[in-house]
Protein backbone atom coordinates (compact mmCIF):
# COMPACT_ATOMS: atom_id res chain seq x y z
CA UNK A 1 0.00 0.00 0.00
CA UNK A 2 0.98 3.42 -1.17
CA UNK A 3 1.43 6.63 0.68
CA UNK A 4 -2.14 8.24 1.16
CA UNK A 5 -2.75 10.38 -2.20
CA UNK A 6 -4.54 13.62 -2.82
CA UNK A 7 -4.82 14.99 -5.87
CA UNK A 8 -4.04 18.65 -6.47
CA UNK A 9 -5.18 18.61 -10.60
CA UNK A 10 -7.82 16.49 -11.13
CA UNK A 11 -9.74 15.77 -14.43
CA UNK A 12 -12.97 14.16 -14.90
CA UNK A 13 -14.11 12.36 -18.11
CA UNK A 14 -17.13 10.90 -19.62
CA UNK A 15 -17.42 7.87 -21.79
CA UNK A 16 -19.44 9.15 -24.35
CA UNK A 17 -21.63 6.13 -25.22
CA UNK A 18 -23.27 5.43 -22.25
CA UNK A 19 -26.80 7.84 -21.08
CA UNK A 20 -26.21 10.47 -18.31
CA UNK A 21 -22.85 9.99 -18.12
CA UNK A 22 -22.08 13.91 -18.88
CA UNK A 23 -24.10 14.74 -16.65
CA UNK A 24 -22.68 12.90 -13.64
CA UNK A 25 -18.81 14.10 -15.02
CA UNK A 26 -20.60 17.96 -14.99
CA UNK A 27 -22.02 17.38 -11.00
CA UNK A 28 -18.40 15.85 -9.96
CA UNK A 29 -16.55 18.89 -11.45
CA UNK A 30 -19.29 21.38 -9.87
CA UNK A 31 -18.76 19.49 -6.63
CA UNK A 32 -14.93 19.00 -7.28
CA UNK A 33 -14.77 23.15 -7.86
CA UNK A 34 -16.73 23.92 -4.26
CA UNK A 35 -14.34 22.05 -3.14
CA UNK A 36 -11.66 24.81 -4.42
CA UNK A 37 -10.56 22.40 -6.99
CA UNK A 38 -10.73 23.93 -10.49
CA UNK A 39 -11.68 20.74 -12.37
CA UNK A 40 -12.18 20.65 -16.31
CA UNK A 41 -14.64 17.88 -17.50
CA UNK A 42 -15.07 16.44 -21.28
CA UNK A 43 -15.04 13.07 -23.20
CA UNK A 44 -12.93 10.26 -22.55
CA UNK A 45 -12.24 10.76 -26.40
CA UNK A 46 -11.49 14.32 -26.66
CA UNK A 47 -8.28 14.50 -28.39
CA UNK A 48 -7.52 17.86 -26.77
CA UNK A 49 -7.99 16.64 -23.16
CA UNK A 50 -6.13 13.43 -24.04
CA UNK A 51 -3.34 15.52 -25.14
CA UNK A 52 -3.62 17.00 -22.01
CA UNK A 53 -3.43 13.83 -20.03
CA UNK A 54 -0.25 12.46 -22.03
CA UNK A 55 1.90 16.07 -21.41
CA UNK A 56 1.16 15.06 -17.47
CA UNK A 57 -1.26 18.64 -17.09
CA UNK A 58 -3.11 16.21 -14.20
CA UNK A 59 -2.25 14.61 -11.42
CA UNK A 60 -5.61 12.29 -11.72
CA UNK A 61 -8.32 11.22 -14.14
CA UNK A 62 -11.37 10.54 -12.91
CA UNK A 63 -13.87 8.14 -15.22
CA UNK A 64 -17.58 8.27 -15.28
CA UNK A 65 -18.71 5.26 -17.00
CA UNK A 66 -17.75 1.46 -16.17
CA UNK A 67 -15.23 -1.23 -17.19
CA UNK A 68 -14.32 -0.57 -20.43
CA UNK A 69 -14.39 3.16 -19.83
CA UNK A 70 -11.88 2.47 -16.98
CA UNK A 71 -9.81 0.30 -20.34
CA UNK A 72 -9.42 3.04 -22.16
CA UNK A 73 -8.18 5.40 -19.46
CA UNK A 74 -5.09 2.77 -18.34
CA UNK A 75 -4.16 2.70 -22.27
CA UNK A 76 -4.37 6.66 -21.77
CA UNK A 77 -2.85 7.52 -18.37
CA UNK A 78 -0.02 4.67 -18.12
CA UNK A 79 2.85 5.95 -20.08
CA UNK A 80 2.20 9.92 -18.13
CA UNK A 81 1.68 7.72 -15.00
CA UNK A 82 -1.47 9.59 -14.45
CA UNK A 83 -3.27 7.41 -11.27
CA UNK A 84 -7.49 6.63 -12.40
CA UNK A 85 -10.57 6.91 -9.91
CA UNK A 86 -12.95 5.22 -11.71
CA UNK A 87 -17.21 5.63 -10.91
CA UNK A 88 -19.25 3.06 -11.81
CA UNK A 89 -22.12 3.88 -14.44
CA UNK A 90 -22.35 0.63 -16.58
CA UNK A 91 -23.14 -2.94 -15.00
CA UNK A 92 -20.14 -5.04 -13.73
CA UNK A 93 -17.42 -2.83 -12.45
CA UNK A 94 -14.58 -5.22 -11.78
CA UNK A 95 -11.73 -2.51 -11.91
CA UNK A 96 -14.01 0.11 -9.78
CA UNK A 97 -14.70 0.26 -6.63
CA UNK A 98 -16.93 3.16 -6.00
CA UNK A 99 -20.72 3.31 -7.61
CA UNK A 100 -22.50 6.27 -9.01
CA UNK A 101 -24.51 6.94 -5.84
CA UNK A 102 -21.58 7.09 -3.59
CA UNK A 103 -19.18 9.14 -4.96
CA UNK A 104 -19.28 12.59 -2.80
CA UNK A 105 -18.60 10.64 0.05
CA UNK A 106 -15.34 8.79 -1.46
CA UNK A 107 -14.44 12.49 -2.69
CA UNK A 108 -14.76 13.55 0.78
CA UNK A 109 -12.25 10.73 2.01
CA UNK A 110 -9.86 11.60 -1.28
CA UNK A 111 -9.64 15.19 -0.27
CA UNK A 112 -8.80 14.15 3.44
CA UNK A 113 -6.02 12.03 2.72
CA UNK A 114 -7.63 8.76 3.02
CA UNK A 115 -6.87 7.05 -0.81
CA UNK A 116 -4.01 5.34 -1.76
CA UNK A 117 -2.34 4.14 -5.15
CA UNK A 118 -2.70 0.56 -6.65
CA UNK A 119 -0.27 -0.34 -9.00
CA UNK A 120 -1.07 -2.89 -11.53
CA UNK A 121 1.12 -4.78 -14.58
CA UNK A 122 0.34 -4.11 -18.23
CA UNK A 123 1.50 -6.33 -21.32
CA UNK A 124 3.39 -5.07 -23.74
CA UNK A 125 2.16 -6.63 -27.43
CA UNK A 126 4.05 -6.82 -30.65
CA UNK A 127 2.39 -8.04 -34.06
CA UNK A 128 5.78 -9.52 -36.16
CA UNK A 129 5.84 -10.36 -39.73
CA UNK A 130 9.31 -11.62 -41.51
CA UNK A 131 10.86 -9.73 -38.78
CA UNK A 132 8.73 -6.72 -38.76
CA UNK A 133 7.06 -5.09 -36.18
CA UNK A 134 3.86 -4.68 -37.72
CA UNK A 135 1.62 -2.80 -34.44
CA UNK A 136 2.38 -2.57 -30.81
CA UNK A 137 0.14 -2.17 -27.80
CA UNK A 138 -0.02 -1.72 -24.21
CA UNK A 139 -3.13 -3.75 -22.35
CA UNK A 140 -4.58 -3.73 -19.13
CA UNK A 141 -6.76 -6.89 -19.54
CA UNK A 142 -5.66 -9.12 -21.88
CA UNK A 143 -4.08 -9.98 -25.57
CA UNK A 144 -6.57 -12.33 -27.52
CA UNK A 145 -5.27 -14.11 -30.55
CA UNK A 146 -8.61 -16.25 -32.16
CA UNK A 147 -10.25 -17.13 -35.24
CA UNK A 148 -12.13 -14.14 -36.93
CA UNK A 149 -15.11 -14.78 -39.05
CA UNK A 150 -14.92 -18.29 -39.23
CA UNK A 151 -16.26 -21.07 -37.47
CA UNK A 152 -13.17 -23.55 -38.06
CA UNK A 153 -10.74 -22.99 -34.56
CA UNK A 154 -7.17 -21.84 -35.18
CA UNK A 155 -3.88 -23.22 -34.87
CA UNK A 156 -1.48 -21.73 -32.66
CA UNK A 157 1.49 -22.86 -30.90
CA UNK A 158 2.67 -20.87 -27.94
CA UNK A 159 6.61 -20.40 -26.94
CA UNK A 160 7.88 -19.14 -23.83
CA UNK A 161 11.61 -17.25 -23.70
CA UNK A 162 12.05 -19.00 -27.27
CA UNK A 163 11.42 -22.83 -25.80
CA UNK A 164 8.37 -24.60 -27.32
CA UNK A 165 5.41 -24.83 -24.73
CA UNK A 166 2.63 -26.07 -26.65
CA UNK A 167 0.27 -26.12 -29.67
CA UNK A 168 -3.29 -25.35 -29.76
CA UNK A 169 -6.15 -25.88 -31.97
CA UNK A 170 -8.87 -23.94 -30.47
CA UNK A 171 -11.16 -20.52 -31.13
CA UNK A 172 -8.05 -18.78 -29.38
CA UNK A 173 -5.56 -17.82 -26.84
CA UNK A 174 -5.32 -14.98 -24.25
CA UNK A 175 -2.03 -13.73 -22.18
CA UNK A 176 -3.76 -11.99 -19.75
CA UNK A 177 -2.65 -9.78 -16.63
CA UNK A 178 -4.07 -10.50 -13.01
CA UNK A 179 -6.50 -7.40 -13.58
CA UNK A 180 -7.74 -9.02 -17.23
CA UNK A 181 -8.21 -12.93 -14.79
CA UNK A 182 -11.61 -11.61 -14.15
CA UNK A 183 -12.37 -10.17 -17.37
CA UNK A 184 -12.56 -12.47 -20.88
CA UNK A 185 -9.66 -15.09 -19.16
CA UNK A 186 -12.39 -15.87 -16.25
CA UNK A 187 -14.68 -16.30 -18.97
CA UNK A 188 -12.50 -18.86 -20.84
CA UNK A 189 -12.17 -20.82 -17.32
CA UNK A 190 -8.82 -18.85 -16.24
CA UNK A 191 -8.19 -19.07 -12.58
CA UNK A 192 -8.78 -15.61 -10.46
CA UNK A 193 -5.43 -13.33 -9.88
CA UNK A 194 -5.48 -11.15 -7.52
CA UNK A 195 -4.40 -7.65 -8.64
CA UNK A 196 -1.37 -7.12 -6.88
CA UNK A 197 0.83 -9.94 -8.93
CA UNK A 198 2.66 -9.14 -11.24
CA UNK A 199 2.38 -12.62 -13.98
CA UNK A 200 1.31 -13.41 -17.22
CA UNK A 201 -1.61 -15.92 -17.75
CA UNK A 202 -1.86 -17.85 -20.60
CA UNK A 203 -5.46 -19.25 -21.13
CA UNK A 204 -6.78 -21.10 -24.21
CA UNK A 205 -10.12 -20.63 -25.28
CA UNK A 206 -12.65 -23.50 -25.99
CA UNK A 207 -9.61 -25.65 -27.16
CA UNK A 208 -10.28 -29.05 -29.08
CA UNK A 209 -8.19 -31.87 -28.51
CA UNK A 210 -5.40 -29.74 -27.23
CA UNK A 211 -4.23 -28.47 -23.33
CA UNK A 212 -6.92 -26.89 -21.73
CA UNK A 213 -5.65 -25.84 -18.68
CA UNK A 214 -4.57 -22.26 -18.05
CA UNK A 215 -0.80 -21.75 -17.63
CA UNK A 216 0.76 -18.79 -15.26
CA UNK A 217 4.14 -17.80 -16.23
CA UNK A 218 6.78 -14.97 -14.15
CA UNK A 219 6.45 -11.26 -15.07
CA UNK A 220 9.54 -11.99 -16.81
CA UNK A 221 8.73 -14.37 -19.12
CA UNK A 222 8.29 -13.55 -22.94
CA UNK A 223 5.91 -15.32 -25.04
CA UNK A 224 5.47 -15.79 -28.60
CA UNK A 225 2.27 -16.90 -30.18
CA UNK A 226 2.65 -18.38 -33.82
CA UNK A 227 -0.41 -18.88 -35.91
CA UNK A 228 -0.03 -21.78 -38.05
CA UNK A 229 -2.87 -21.57 -40.26
CA UNK A 230 -5.32 -18.73 -41.93
CA UNK A 231 -8.09 -16.94 -40.37
CA UNK A 232 -6.84 -15.20 -36.76
CA UNK A 233 -6.78 -11.35 -35.52
CA UNK A 234 -5.08 -10.15 -32.80
CA UNK A 235 -7.58 -8.01 -30.01
CA UNK A 236 -5.97 -6.12 -26.94
CA UNK A 237 -8.24 -5.45 -24.51
CA UNK A 238 -10.84 -5.93 -26.72
CA UNK A 239 -10.71 -3.20 -29.50
CA UNK A 240 -11.09 -3.39 -33.19
CA UNK A 241 -9.39 -6.96 -34.44
CA UNK A 242 -6.28 -7.04 -36.80
CA UNK A 243 -6.02 -9.30 -39.19
CA UNK A 244 -3.16 -12.14 -38.78
CA UNK A 245 -1.79 -14.09 -41.54
CA UNK A 246 -0.14 -17.65 -41.09
CA UNK A 247 3.33 -17.49 -39.70
CA UNK A 248 2.36 -14.25 -38.28
CA UNK A 249 3.54 -14.02 -34.35
CA UNK A 250 2.54 -12.07 -31.71
CA UNK A 251 5.06 -11.01 -28.80
CA UNK A 252 3.56 -10.38 -25.67
CA UNK A 253 6.02 -9.41 -22.11
CA UNK A 254 5.06 -7.31 -19.76
CA UNK A 255 5.54 -3.68 -20.38
CA UNK A 256 7.48 -1.07 -19.26
CA UNK A 257 4.50 1.25 -17.75
CA UNK A 258 2.42 0.73 -14.68
CA UNK A 259 -1.29 1.08 -14.48
CA UNK A 260 -2.39 3.04 -11.26
CA UNK A 261 -5.94 3.07 -9.45
CA UNK A 262 -7.03 5.00 -6.50
CA UNK A 263 -8.03 3.28 -3.78
CA UNK A 264 -10.02 3.26 -0.75
CA UNK A 265 -9.75 0.87 2.50
CA UNK A 266 -7.58 -1.87 2.75
CA UNK A 267 -6.60 -3.88 0.02
CA UNK A 268 -8.95 -6.75 0.56
CA UNK A 269 -11.83 -4.72 -1.29
CA UNK A 270 -10.84 -6.67 -4.13
CA UNK A 271 -12.73 -9.95 -2.78
CA UNK A 272 -15.55 -8.27 -1.02
CA UNK A 273 -15.68 -6.68 -5.15
CA UNK A 274 -15.71 -10.24 -6.57
CA UNK A 275 -17.44 -12.16 -4.30
CA UNK A 276 -20.84 -9.89 -4.17
CA UNK A 277 -20.51 -9.63 -8.39
CA UNK A 278 -20.57 -13.46 -8.07
CA UNK A 279 -23.29 -14.05 -5.87
CA UNK A 280 -24.97 -11.50 -7.78
CA UNK A 281 -24.86 -13.38 -10.95
CA UNK A 282 -25.58 -16.46 -9.14
CA UNK A 283 -29.04 -15.15 -8.24
CA UNK A 284 -32.27 -17.03 -9.47
CA UNK A 285 -29.88 -20.17 -10.59
CA UNK A 286 -30.47 -23.56 -10.53
CA UNK A 287 -27.82 -25.00 -7.80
Amino acid sequence: MSNAFIPKRPVVVAYPRMSDTFVEAEAMSAYLHEKGLDVPFGSLYDESLRKRVRRGEFDLLIVAGGDGSVLRAGNLCASSGVPILGVNLGKLGFLIQVEKQEWREYFDKLLNGEAWIENRMMLHAEHVRSGEILGSWDALNEVAVARGQSLRPVRLSASVDGRHLTSYVADGLLAATATGSTAYALAAGGPILPPELRNILLVPIAPHLSVDRAVVLAEGAMVRIQVNGENAVMSVDGQSPVALMEDDHVEVRAAEVTAQFVRFGDPGYFYRNITAHMNENSLGLPR
